[in-house]
């Protein structure tokens, strides 16, 4: 048993621990309606408060480095790169019918079970562990940069490959659609000409 642990009981949290679990409501609170709502743009904004706040429970739990990773990487590339993507392939900004595949009741399933899965995992692993808040710093710089480099470069290199093509192609349809809608009008104009004759 750790000092934290002999020290500090289940049932009497500190203050961080209720920031941690307001900011988790929040959160879930924001990923529920991204899902939910059928505007393309709010999903997207609503995403950037629910990113935002796993960026703060990072914080909470003193893993900066990984704070300021979520923020640069899912908040300031992702959804940018999401933002980019409705704008550039001209999908619709308002309330949008096909948002709602009709699948819900599958996806609400495989969701909860999903959870399910993950919360037994994390409790399964980490049962007798408790966070020592007044110890050494575990998600420094330091340490997170070597497992990154070490362990997970061929990843993250994937990432920010799929992160581009995404990009391109996203600007591949907005110009063969542009494209499309020129040809179109410059070969209705005749007829308008020939038919005012």
């Amino acid at each position: 048993m750790t000092l934290a642990a002999a020290s500090h009981g289940f049932l009497t949290p500190s203050g961080v621990e209720i920031a941690f679990l307001l900011v988790g409501l929040v959160t879930l609170g924001a990923a529920v309606v991204t899902v939910t709502t059928k505007q393309l743009v709010h999903a997207a904004l609503w995403l950037v408060v629910a990113l935002g706040g796993i960026a703060v429970e990072y914080l909470l739990l003193t893993a900066e480095f990984i704070a300021w990773v979520q923020v640069l990487i899912y908040v300031g590339s992702v959804v940018v790169l999401l933002l980019f993507g409705l704008m550039l392939t001209k999908a619709p900004i308002g309330r949008s019918p096909d948002a709602d595949s009709g699948n819900r009741w599958a996806a609400l399933l495989v969701a909860v079970a999903s959870a399910a899965v993950l919360v037994w995992v994390v409790v399964d692993a980490f049962r007798a562990s408790w966070i020592d808040l007044d110890g050494a710093v575990q998600g420094s710089t330091e340490v997170s940069g070597r497992s990154l480099f070490q362990h997970w470069v061929l990843p993250f290199e994937a990432l920010s490959v799929l992160l581009l093509a995404a990009l391109v192609g996203a600007i591949v349809l907005s110009r063969k659609t542009g494209e499309g809608s020129q040809e179109t009008g410059r070969a209705a104009a005749p007829v308008r000409r020939e038919g005012q004759r």
